[in-house]
């Protein structure tokens, strides 16, 4: 069958419905990872689907094409992508989640599990081939399909997981997003007060959009929190695997800044631990990771890739800046935004002012994640020039692990490209506002060395 080469992502397959994805490629997309999972010894796959208008169709598709090559299909119906990995490491190896991510509200996608790694490049562009060629075995007859709900035992999970000091009232806002059905009725079964903001599940988003990496998407949370006796405020993504954090005066605590204060409770049982974090994050993470005892690990951006280096180094904890945390102790190994904000809240309930805890974590001047927008495939070869080209005088501590990145004592610079749109992503970060500016100018001054005509913008996703 013929698709659209660009679907294929690096570590999920994402379009447009109904022009790039709809349910011919969804049902391809079932009978090609059935057949490399049958070939993998794995006879189960685990179904689920965000809160998006085009899921219920897009995953009947999806079962029937694994359920047309033999595979034995469970399907878990509307949940967070965080609960899909749960029924893949829980019922069965494997698993398919139905989701957009943060995308706009016409995208969906897959993000996928195969025998209990989450796959990624080579695997993801090998079904693609499978895919064109039509190369799969029809069984006989179909194999079954029985739905499960999970719910139940995820909660439970987690409840005897997590322990608060203390009873704790929050704001919760999914954004209209999926975490909406679950997330909020755990908070409350942990002892949470909790206030709900745009938990209905609606598709078309009509709130605002569900990525709490956004400062614009947390403008309700951070209201709420003002308007009432609430404490924290915690925001989700439009599947659930990602978290955003607000305190009480309206600080958005970042990513890499929860990764401090995760990777110190983590240390305190895993002395020695291997911390993974990507090349976007605060120059102040590594030191308090060495400081907590732990030995901190840089590496590239990518959830699929963070999963695999903890695997590697047997970690217990792993975050990206962009919101996906990765706890292996106490939990599976994957990104899960509830299961991330219930790890907080019991990390913060031992003291008696939880956004005192977060605003004392060490900070940083920086900008937000940049964009520069290229022709596709120009971002890649803009950064190998860049790899070639790049030369600043010691202090200046240079990577190439993913794209370029220049540390100097007091802040540092990036330069890499996206592994899922046509551009280049930008961040710089200073002790003082001078060095922030001062590494800002030189990293630009790079860039232009090699793409003069490189416009820079603040993210969109």
């Amino acid at each position: 069958m013929h698709v659209t080469p660009s679907i294929f992502k690096a570590y999920d397959i994402r379009g447009v419905v109904p022009s790039t994805i709809h349910e011919d490629v969804a049902e391809a997309l079932g009978k090609a990872f059935g057949t490399v999972a049958l070939a993998e010894g794995e006879r189960t796959v685990a179904v689920g689907r965000d809160g998006r208008l085009s899921g219920p169709s897009l995953s009947a598709a999806l079962m029937r094409g694994l359920r047309a090559v033999g595979v034995e299909v469970i399907d878990v119906g509307a949940v967070t992508t965080p609960m899909l990995y749960f029924a893949a490491n829980t019922l069965c190896n494997s698993g398919i989640q139905v989701t957009g991510s943060h995308n706009p509200k016409d995208y969906n996608g897959f993000k996928m599990v195969m025998a209990g790694r989450a796959i990624y490049g080579e695997e993801i562009q090998a079904l693609r081939r499978i895919m064109e060629a039509d190369s799969w075995q029809l069984a006989a007859t179909p194999a079954g399909v029985r739905q499960v709900d999970v719910l139940p035992a995820y909660t439970e999970r987690i409840v005897s997981d997590i322990r608060l000091t203390r009873p704790m009232k929050i704001v919760v806002d999914s954004g209209n997003g999926i975490a909406g059905a679950s997330a909020p009725a755990i908070f409350r079964a942990l002892g949470c007060e909790v206030t709900e903001l745009f938990s209905e599940v609606d598709g078309n988003f009509p709130n605002h959009h569900p990525d709490p990496s956004k400062p614009e998407n947390l403008r309700d949370l951070i209201a709420a929190l003002q308007n009432s006796d609430a404490e924290l405020g915690l925001a989700f993504d439009g599947d659930g695997d990602r978290l955003g954090i607000v305190t009480k005066d309206g600080q958005n605590i970042y990513p890499d800044r929860q990764m401090i204060l995760f990777a110190q409770d983590v240390l305190s049982r895993v002395p020695g631990g291997n911390i993974i974090f990507d090349v976007k994050c605060s120059q102040r993470l590594a030191p308090a990771i060495e400081a907590a005892g732990g030995i901190p690990h840089i590496y590239k951006t990518g959830h699929s890739l963070i999963k695999a280096r903890m695997k590697e180094l047997d970690s217990p904890l792993g975050g990206e800046m962009s919101g996906h945390i990765f706890f292996k102790e106490r939990w599976f190994g994957f990104d899960d935004g509830t299961y991330a904000g219930s790890r907080l809240l019991e990390i913060v309930s031992r003291s008696a002012n939880a956004s005192a805890v977060l605003n004392a974590l060490p900070t940083s001047h920086s900008t937000p994640e940049l964009n520069v927008t290229c022709a596709e495939g120009e971002a890649h070869a803009v950064v190998d020039k860049l790899i070639q080209q790049v030369s600043f005088a010691a202090p200046a501590n240079i990577s190439t692990i993913d794209g370029v990145r220049v540390d100097w004592p007091d802040g540092f610079g990036l330069i890499r490209a996206s592994n899922t749109t046509p551009v280049l992503v930008l961040r710089f970060e200073g002790q003082t506002p001078e060095a922030l500016q001062r590494i800002e100018k030189a990293m630009l001054q790079l860039l232009h060395s090699v793409k003069p005509d490189a416009h820079v913008g603040e993210a969109a996703h």
